[in-house]
């Protein structure tokens, strides 16, 4: 039932994305309770999210994406 820091960590970066499972919010809220580095930085992960949404930054879609690396080519 144990989980390293690293799983935890991948855990709380999903659960920020509405992707991780019951389960892993479950292991990950075990782990936070004895692991004061873990707390933290799911606590700043959690402050970073929250200034991201009110900033209203969103993802580049993938026809974006595609364009931005042809410009990048076309300019070396």
């Amino acid at each position: 039932m144990k989980i390293s820091c690293k799983e935890a960590s991948c855990i709380c970066d999903k659960s920020q994305y509405k992707e991780a499972t019951l389960w892993d919010i479950i292991k990950l809220r075990l782990h936070l309770l004895y692991c004061k580095v873990c707390r933290g930085y799911s606590k700043k992960n959690g402050k970073l999210t929250s200034l991201c949404d009110r900033a209203g930054l969103t993802m580049l879609s993938e026809d974006e994406k595609k364009q931005m690396k042809k410009e990048l080519e076309e300019k070396r």
